[in-house]
């Protein structure tokens, strides 16, 4: 059995975890938007996001040429079930990239943009969690009539608030290093609320996912599993703790951000455990679901090149533009 498949499920898993953390504290951004009114610090916020977010979405890119290109049957039942949500995030993300590059020129219409700002980022988070929870949830007992609505069950709505409520907390803690004094303060006080709301969230999201799917309740309960696997929510607890008492006393402005990516990781860490080998569940594995080997084999020529220089521009890019925003006309 080849090895392609496998290392091309990889590849995607990374490109969706770059995209989750990265782009994450840039929509968190926009959710968090009505919680700092001053028009001084929106610009801030912004000014903060804004040498680096259009790269951020590079991931996004990435990780949907790597499912068409490596996992073609996977890629035509996933958007041919998820069409709606996925026009509706792109629409979504249209707005908030206009309003990104409208606002610092415009005075009148100033709370338009911010409003399209907001707005685009939290429709965008949302049509993500509805996805994700429709990923999770699986794809086994949609029918003909009830394939365009699917994506609008409980699990999924509530996956949606779960991730909202995770990008959120990103974007606090992503806050906390490039803000001062009151500012910082406002974003760890917000997100040592975010903490419990996030970990909370998840021991539901996991539950859930235990209790209504057999192959996920088999993959941690089945045989001595949880014994070897039981480490990911135990460390997701701990991080957890650790990031409501750094929040609480910030020493380290990195801390809490780093945890919080660790956070996410361990989350993800889970939701591959419980669904591998499938790309989409209970119907396509990665084994079934593969383009011949030789275009793998081409593709992969293409992602050794392409990564390098994806991961290079996005390090250089935050190392420019680290540090505090000191000005907020001018930004850095």
């Amino acid at each position: 059995m080849s090895t392609l498949p496998f290392i091309f499920y990889l590849i995607l898993g990374f490109a969706i975890c770059m995209y989750v953390i990265l782009d994450g504290f840039d929509l968190g951004l926009g959710i968090l938007y009505p919680w700092f009114r001053s028009q001084q610090e929106r610009d801030h916020m912004m000014r903060a996001v804004a040498p680096v977010w259009d790269g951020n979405e590079t991931w996004l890119v990435f990780g949907g040429v790597i499912l068409f290109a490596a996992f073609p049957a996977a890629y035509a039942q996933l958007l041919s079930t998820l069409y709606v949500p996925i026009v509706i995030m792109l629409l979504a993300l249209v707005f908030r990239g206009v309003a990104f590059e409208y606002r610092f020129k415009s005075h009148r219409s100033l709370a338009w943009w911010d409003l399209a700002f907001s707005a685009g980022s939290t429709v965008a988070t949302i049509c993500q969690g509805l996805m994700l929870g429709t990923v999770i949830q699986g794809l086994n007992h949609v029918t003909p009539d009830s394939a365009s609505i699917v994506w609008l069950s409980p699990f999924a709505i509530f996956t949606a608030f779960a991730l909202m409520a995770g990008y959120a907390l990103l974007a606090c803690t992503f806050l906390v290093i490039k803000t001062r004094e009151a500012m910082t303060a406002r974003a760890a006080q917000l997100g040592r609320r975010l903490v419990w709301l996030v970990l909370g969230a998840m021991a539901i999201v996991s539950l859930w996912s235990v209790i209504d799917q057999p192959l996920v309740r088999e993959r941690w309960f089945g045989g001595y599993n949880f014994v070897w696997l039981w480490p990911l929510p135990l460390l997701a607890l701990f991080l957890g703790i650790k990031l409501y008492r750094d929040l609480g006393d910030i020493q380290h402005e990195h801390r809490p951000f780093t945890q919080t990516v660790l956070i996410f990781i361990t989350g993800f860490a889970g939701l591959v455990v419980g669904l591998f080998p499938y790309v989409v569940p209970h119907q396509l594995t990665l084994w079934d679901a593969h383009s011949p080997d030789s275009s793998l084999i081409f593709v992969l020529v293409g992602v050794v090149i392409l990564v390098p220089v994806i991961l290079s521009y996005t390090v250089w890019g935050y190392r420019v533009f680290r540090g505090k925003v000191e000005d907020m006309e001018e930004g850095y």
